[in-house]
């Protein structure tokens, strides 16, 4: 199994492997830090959205199926005969919806 890189190792491992790095750090810490930032972040493994934009293609287009057929067997079964809704199709439907929601709410931004 890989090991995943964090930042903050990333980061320790190129301020010690160049000489010359810890007195810049000393003489202007904010502006070193900003720019050692910037390139520690560019090493970093983009997340799985921006990799592989297929899955979520696939994820939201199955969740959309299971909440439209819901929606639609729930019609079909109320309009053809007085049965009531089977409480399974009532929990895929909110799941899927609600999934939905999670997964096509924008994420929070940092400050």
């Amino acid at each position: 199994m890989s090991k995943v890189p964090r930042s903050a190792d990333l980061l320790v491992n190129l301020v010690l492997s160049r000489p010359g790095e810890i007195e810049k750090l000393k003489e202007n810490p904010e502006k070193t830090l900003r720019d050692l930032a910037r390139e520690t972040t560019m090493e970093l493994i983009p997340p799985v959205l921006k990799r592989e934009v297929g899955i979520y293609y696939v994820v939201v287009g199955a969740l959309g199926i299971v909440a439209v057929s819901t929606v639609i067997g729930a019609i079909f079964l109320t309009s053809t005969a007085t049965v009531k809704i089977p409480d399974v199709i009532t929990a895929l439907g909110s799941a899927a919806i609600g999934a939905l929601a999670g997964l096509l709410a924008p994420s929070p931004k940092e400050a």
